[in-house]
């Protein structure tokens, strides 16, 4: 089988996109994997499907799978570039384009800078509905560890919780650059209080308008950029009055803009997102 895919980024999270939109594409976990392979196969964090969407309220439907072949709900980085592919290749001649994602309806609207903002819809704060285990909603968690799960985790852990369509744990840390992610992002992510799984976000506040982060993905590791995490970043530091409504978001890719007014309001972000090259693979 011969499959045809454009390489894209997002600040450097970058992605594979297929367009499923003439012809349907099935793809095995184990053939997903190996796209994703950034030794056996093309590379990349996440694979993108632009698929027909049958419904009236969307153009598009919008599906995202980790490299470890896994469909997740949704991924901010991936929406623009799904915005600027669909553009570019002429599947669309608009420039606000309504898309369905397994998590509901986002919409993307393309700049005249090239740049994607990207409406991603209300924010979830309810335990239950991100989900997180947890007996009431807070703007901060504690969570005790066990003596026994490592001697390099500390005994306790502080987190914001929030979904933008995919769940995201949110830590406050003096400096990203020695934050934890390879201990602490990896036991946060597989741990029983979040059922699917987590993705973790380290925060530094340099001011109320600005952060640093560098996010631990679940399903991925660490990356260059998350789209959501970004987003839930804000929200949580927003919630937690440590930030204003529009917040600069710093990333290892480069920077994002995220506007929250208020938790009646749907979150905003604005990013770029741009073509590397075309193939075709043998799978």
């Amino acid at each position: 089988m011969k499959l045809h895919f454009t390489k894209m980024h997002g600040l450097g999270n970058d992605f594979i996109v297929i367009n499923a939109v003439d012809t349907v594409v099935h793809l095995s976990q184990t053939q997903l994997q190996f796209i994703a392979d950034r030794h056996l196969g093309i590379g990349c964090d996440q694979i993108l499907f632009v698929e027909n969407y049958a419904g009236d309220e969307a153009d598009f439907r919008y599906r995202i799978f980790n490299a470890d072949g896994g469909e997740v709900e949704q991924c901010g980085n991936g929406a623009r570039c799904f915005a600027r592919f669909v553009v570019d290749q002429g599947l669309t001649t608009k420039t606000e384009i309504p898309v369905m994602t397994t998590s509901g309806k986002i919409t993307l609207i393309v700049q005249d800078n090239g740049e994607v903002t990207v409406n991603m819809g209300i924010a979830i704060t309810q335990p239950n509905n991100i989900p997180f285990l947890a007996e009431q909603e807070r703007t901060e968690y504690t969570l005790f560890l066990k003596p026994s799960d490592s001697s390099l985790l500390p005994s306790s852990v502080n987190f914001g919780a929030v979904s933008v369509g995919n769940p995201h744990a949110v830590l406050t840390v003096d400096n990203i650059k020695t934050a934890p992610l390879s201990t602490l992002g990896a036991y946060l992510e597989q741990h029983s209080i979040f059922p699917n799984r987590v993705n973790v976000g380290f925060m530094q506040v340099l001011n109320p308008q600005h952060i640093r982060l560098r996010v631990f993905e679940r399903g991925v590791g660490e990356t260059q950029a998350c789209g959501t995490g970004a987003c839930a970043a804000v929200i949580v530091g927003i919630l937690q009055n440590k930030l204003t409504n529009e917040v600069k978001v710093d990333l290892p890719g480069g920077q994002l803009t995220v506007q929250w007014a208020s938790k009646d309001a749907p979150v905003i972000m604005t990013g770029a997102a741009k073509s590397v090259f075309t193939g075709c693979i043998e799978l």
